[in-house]
């Protein structure tokens, strides 16, 4: 059964804590939302914990000063977990080896950078050409203004064919950067693997960054118990998957990448009860609550 919501206060007393997605949730690559982060703010007034939790391959301080340009500011929120940050812990540790072919733009650099306590005893990576590559880390396309996921087939047949695995920094397949749809790493990933490659991912819905945001949270409050955190994002396969698979409670935000498939177009603030009922159907995942914006 359906359980549409107009606004985040119908429920949010029941929750301590909040993993909230950041691009689709609180912004579109170019503004954020108001009256999403007016939603974070009440509920931190009201003693909750607001962590957000982004599929984006950059560490978080980086995305912290990212964020702070489109005015998310950190009295909103209390900390910022990254798929770059749990795929960072797997590449310092050696799990990859030192030589590493980066997919990605120049701006996804400092995924290769260092940082303090990220790790007791890092190893040192060097960015190689994939002829002399241990593994393949991919952050982003190198441009995803104008290139598709089948402009690598080239490198996917040569990371195959010598049997390099991909580490994926940022799962997503898509994201909207203002009214323009963009391949994400998660896109070339996915491909590589129905090449027959190895694929490894560390972001939504997978388990890594929700073990460390979880470790996060209870730095903060050790005594929230995974029954007083709820999910919100607006990505049915990452966000929501991710939290059902980890045991959270979820709250599907539907105007963001599945606005037209659920209805939340044309000044609809909710989304249309068939057109949503049919896509979770689809997808084969049932959020906890639905909401058209988050609000």
């Amino acid at each position: 059964m359906l359980n549409i919501l107009n606004d985040f206060k119908q429920v949010s007393d029941q929750y301590k804590c909040v993993f909230c997605d950041l691009w689709g949730c609180l912004h579109n690559g170019k503004e954020s939302f108001q009256k999403s982060l007016d939603a974070l703010l009440n509920f931190k007034k009201n003693g909750g914990i607001v962590i957000l939790l982004t599929n984006s391959p950059r560490p978080s301080e980086t995305v912290k000063k990212q964020i702070e340009h489109l005015g998310i500011a950190k009295f909103y929120f209390d900390e910022i977990v990254t798929s770059g940050d749990a795929a960072q812990l797997a590449l310092f540790s050696g799990e990859f080896g030192k030589n590493i072919f980066h997919i990605g733009t120049k701006h996804d650099l400092s995924f290769f950078e260092i940082r303090p306590k990220l790790l007791s005893t890092p190893i040192n990576v060097n960015l190689v050409d994939i002829s002399k590559a241990s593994s393949i880390v991919c952050t982003g396309l190198f441009n995803n203004l104008v290139e598709q996921p089948s402009d690598y087939d080239e490198i996917i047949f040569e990371g195959i064919s010598r049997q390099l695995p991909f580490l994926c920094a940022n799962p997503d397949i898509q994201v909207d950067f203002g009214h323009q749809r963009l391949w994400c790493a998660g896109a070339i990933a996915e491909n590589y693997e129905k090449s027959g490659g190895t694929s490894l991912y560390f972001g939504k819905p997978h388990k890594p960054v929700y073990d460390l945001a979880l470790k996060k949270l209870h730095e903060i409050n050790p005594t929230v118990s995974k029954s007083e955190i709820i999910c919100i994002g607006d990505g049915i396969l990452t966000d929501i998957l991710g939290g059902i698979s980890y045991g959270l409670d979820t709250l599907f935000v539907t105007g963001g990448l599945s606005d037209q498939d659920t209805g939340t177009t044309n000044g609809e603030l909710s989304p249309n009860e068939e057109k949503l009922t049919s896509f979770l159907q689809k997808a084969n995942v049932i959020p906890t609550n639905s909401i058209g914006y988050l609000r």
